[in-house]
Formats: structure tokens, C-alpha cells, sequence
């Protein structure tokens, strides 16, 4: 009998570990994260004159000056890098009897001064970067030079402008 009261409990402590081994209990723990996503930045601007001269004035005489004026701003979601190409230009004046100025008036910085049609045709003049919501106001003056003799009567002059804005270069955001 003693034999036998050592095999019972024995035989049931085997059994019961035999259950809790053979039932693959285990602890167990999980996480979640909640959507991830990105979303592309905006690249737009609007020009105040958009499909509009900047400037015009009939009748120029030795001495006059007119002043254009327009603004652009950036109305994408992402900085940008700007520029102003002349597309194309004629100038039937002679030599620098007609001078041109554009000045960016919010920042108070001169991107051209000189013969009227000066900047190359279809090279990009850089603004620098305007940041999203900015606003540059721009002057463009025009003056006939008042020493202009008699061979400049009835010439004319003209010039087509673009406003380009480019994303910067690319970057990398480290989330930890």
C-alpha cells in the first residue's frame, strides 16, 4: 500500500504537467499602430497679371519712364525655387537709348538693369526660393532716354516674361 500511495500522487503530478505542457499554453502580448501615410506636397503660383502686359504706354517721348507693376505668389503647400525667363524680345531703339529695371520690391533686390531686351531669350534668371504664402511684388520700369535724337521716333519694343517656381531638391525626414 505504501508503494501505492507514493504512485498516486506521483502518477498525478506527471499528469497534471503532461496537461499543462501538452496544452501549449504560453503568454502572449501584441501592438498595434494606427494608419501610416504621407501626402504629396503642392507646387502653384499665381501672378497678378498672369496672361497680361506688365506695362504699356503709347507715345514715349525722350525723358518718359513707365513703371509695371505685378506680383507673385507662391500658392503651393511647398517652398520653391523661382525664376524669370524672357521668353522673347524686340527692340527697335538704338543702342541703350531704352533701358529696363526689374526690381523685386519685397526684398528690395535688383534682378536686371539694362538695355531693354537685354536678358538672353530663354535663359532662366533665378528669384531664389519663395516659401509657401509669400508674396514678391515686382517693378519693371521702362525709360526712353531723354538724349534719344529724331531716328527713334515711331520705333517700337516688346517683350514676353515667364515666372517659373521648381521644388527643391529632395530630402530625407527621419521619424523615430
Amino acid at each position: 500500500m505504501t508503494s501505492r500511495k507514493i504512485l498516486v500522487p506521483l502518477a498525478t503530478v506527471l499528469a497534471a504537467g503532461t496537461v499543462a505542457v501538452g496544452s501549449g499554453a504560453t503568454f502572449t502580448s501584441a501592438t498595434n499602430n494606427t494608419l501610416s501615410a504621407v501626402t504629396s506636397g503642392t507646387l502653384a503660383q499665381s501672378n497678378s497679371k498672369d496672361q497680361a502686359a506688365i506695362f504699356g504706354l503709347e507715345n514715349l517721348k525722350p525723358g518718359d519712364t513707365v513703371n509695371g507693376y505685378l506680383s507673385v505668389t507662391n500658392t503651393g503647400s511647398l517652398p520653391a525655387k523661382f525664376s524669370l525667363t524672357e521668353v522673347s524680345s524686340v527692340n527697335g531703339f538704338t543702342g541703350s537709348n531704352l533701358t529696363l529695371k526689374i526690381t523685386n520690391t519685397t526684398t528690395n533686390t535688383q534682378v536686371y538693369s539694362g538695355t531693354f531686351g537685354g536678358l538672353t531669350d530663354g535663359a532662366k534668371n533665378d528669384l531664389g526660393t519663395v516659401a509657401p504664402g509669400a508674396v514678391n511684388a515686382y517693378t519693371f520700369q521702362v525709360t526712353l532716354a531723354p538724349t534719344t535724337d529724331n531716328a527713334d521716333q515711331g520705333k517700337t519694343a516688346g517683350a514676353v516674361y515667364t515666372w517659373d517656381s521648381v521644388q527643391l531638391d529632395g530630402q530625407t525626414t527621419d521619424q523615430r
